[in-house]
């Protein structure tokens, strides 16, 4: 399984259920990326894309303890336990954790890669990704060259398990 995010400086991936900030490159590395495989989220995550609708061409996994919760076109698990038998029925090199926080906290030892989206700026954020840059089990094996938006300076890296 691999994890897909763009973060800040200090590891920050949102604010207020919002991203910090929007970068075309990266919403379209994410599209094309993702885009015909499966993504696992929470809740959360699912509603703050455009009216809490499933990503289309994908099949989107929601992981949520909220027992009445449903979404169209989305296959919804309850516990850690039930979202792994759910992703034992895809190829894993096909599986994307795509958010938020705690999802991510949750599925990083099933993962192997991590595509990070690295803004080089330090954001007002409540939620965080795991610094993997501290994790020894990590490692980051590619860098883009240095990205720029407007003035914000990115690059895109990505990250495997030792």
């Amino acid at each position: 399984m691999k994890l897909i995010a763009a973060v800040d400086k200090n590891w920050g991936i949102g604010n207020k259920g919002k991203l910090l900030v929007s970068i075309p490159e990266d919403m379209k590395f994410f599209r094309e990326t993702t885009t015909g495989n499966v993504v696992v989220m929470g809740k959360n995550t699912l509603l703050s894309f455009p009216n809490g609708l499933p990503l289309k061409n994908r099949i989107n996994i929601v992981l949520t303890t909220d027992k009445s919760f449903t979404a169209k076109d989305a296959v919804i698990v309850h516990s850690m336990e039930e979202a792994m038998e759910e992703i034992k029925k895809y190829n894993t090199e096909n599986v994307y954790v795509i958010g938020g926080a705690s999802i991510y906290q949750q599925m990083l030892d099933y993962c192997d890669t991590a595509y990070i989206t690295y803004i080089d700026y330090s954001y007002d954020a409540d939620t965080y990704f795991p610094n993997l840059d501290k994790k020894q089990e990590w490692e980051m094996v590619e860098e883009s060259e240095e990205k720029t938006y407007f003035d914000v300076e990115y690059y895109f890296r990505k990250y495997v398990k030792k």
